[in-house]
Order: structure tokens, then sequence, then C-alpha cells
């Protein structure tokens, strides 16, 4: 069993590094499932380990000029605010409507994964001109980004995810910046609303802080294996594979915990 959780932190890590998103998927019900934790400690615990990770990760992909500080603290601020909000909120959700959410995000999350690739906003014309700029497209869209933010930070709060699997896309589409980036800085949202939405559990939900720690360890670890090897792999086929691993978790929530 101590195997199987070291397993899940590595590739909850590895995964994270990767994708910049998918580390709360993974690491939720692993706490729950193998090491037995509660579900609401778990949901508490798995946002303070992406936090962490997130947060190591995302200075590592900073140092490598992969992240637009402007649009991380944008979406972070508001992204903050809905997470700790959301937080609270599911203190006093039932867990079975929590974790029904969670497996619905799961399915919404590997729908995204598996669509065919779509053109960046950025590159696309307006009016039949040219293709907008990147500041242009950020600036027009600073509402929207503001506005996912929120409800983004909301689902993570409530259900216990990072939500960057929400994030990058949006950062795609609202934002028009390359995958890359999007990827660096949906690290640096993620660490943010995680840490907001650890702190509305804190003190209302039990934490077993020396699992953590050592589930943290191993996932930090695993995070700098999925930045290396990111460039390494098709992100198409690597999308995909993640999306059929989400639609496998999801199922087995449901039937598991739900059912």
């Amino acid at each position: 069993m101590i195997f199987l959780a070291i397993i899940s932190g590595a590739i909850t890590g590895i995964v994270l590094g990767l994708f910049g998103s998918g580390g709360s998927i993974i690491a939720m019900p692993a706490l729950m499932y193998l090491l037995n934790v509660e579900a609401k400690s778990a949901i508490a615990m798995s946002m303070g380990i992406v936090a962490v990770t997130a947060t190591i990760s995302g200075w590592d992909n900073w140092r490598r000029g992969n992240v637009d500080l402007k649009v991380a603290m944008w979406f972070g601020l508001f992204g903050v605010i809905g997470t700790y909000g959301g937080a609270r909120l599911g203190v006093y959700t039932p867990v079975q409507v929590q974790l029904t959410l969670f497996a619905l995000v799961m399915y919404a999350a590997a729908w995204k994964m598996l669509q065919p690739k779509k053109q960046p906003a950025a590159q696309l014309a307006t009016a039949g001109g040219p293709p907008l700029s990147e500041d242009e497209v950020i600036a027009a869209h600073m509402g929207h980004i503001a506005a996912h933010g929120v409800g983004v930070g909301v689902l993570t709060g409530l259900v216990g995810v990072g939500g960057g699997f929400l994030i990058v896309p949006a950062l795609v589409l609202l934002s028009g910046i390359p995958m890359k980036l999007a990827i660096g800085t949906s690290l640096v949202i993620v660490a943010a609303k995680s840490y907001a939405g650890f702190a509305g559990y804190v003190g209302a939900v039990p934490v077993d802080w020396t699992t953590m720690a050592a589930f943290t360890t191993v996932t930090v670890a695993g995070s700098f294996v999925g930045t290396r090897i990111a460039h390494r792999f098709s992100q198409e086929t690597l999308k995909r594979s993640f999306g059929l691993f989400l639609v496998f978790v999801a199922s087995y929530i449901l039937l598991k915990s739900v059912a």
C-alpha cells in the first residue's frame, strides 16, 4: 500500500509537470483509497500537496521564461477569491455531492483533453484584419479571464481540484498564449488557488501533516521529472492518454463512493 502511495505521488508530480494540471485529480483519490484518508481531509490535503508542488514547478518554469506574470496575477487574483469561498462552502457540502461533482469535473476534463487541437485565438484575424498580438488579445479579454478565474476558483475549493485542466485551455483560448507558456502560467495560478483552498479547510477538517509532507516530497520530485520530459513527447498524445485515464478514475469514484 505504501509503495502504491509513493507511485501515486510520483505520478501526481509528473502529470502536474507535464500538463500544468491534474495533480489533485490523482492525489485526492490516492489519499482516499490507498492511504484511507477521510474524504474531506483528502480534499484539503490534496490541495496543500498541489500548492507546494505547483509553487516549486511554477518557479522552475518562470526561471525558464515560461510564465506570463500579468495573466497569472489577474487570473490568480480572482481565482483565489473564488477558491476560498468554494472551500468554505465545501466544508458544509455533503461528501457524496462533492465526490459526484469531482467525478463530473473529471469527465468534463477528459472530454476537453480528447478534443482535437484548435487554433489559438491570438492567431485568428478579426474583421478580416491582421492577427491580434498577444497583448491585444489579453487586454480585450481581461473581463472574461477574471470571470473564468472566479468560476474555476469556486470549483477548485468545493471539490478539491487545482483547476489547471480548465485553466490551460482558458489561457490558450482567451489569452492566446502558446501551450508551453500556458502550462507554466497555469502552475503559478494553481499554486495560488490551492493555497487559498487549503486555508479554507484548515481548522475545519483534520489534516495528517506527516502523510501530507511525505506525499508532497515524492510529488515535488515527480514534478521535476515531468517538466524535464515534457518536450520529449507529442503534447497531443499525452493529452489523449491523460483524458482516457481521467475517464477511468472518474468512473471508479462514482462506482465506489457514490453508487
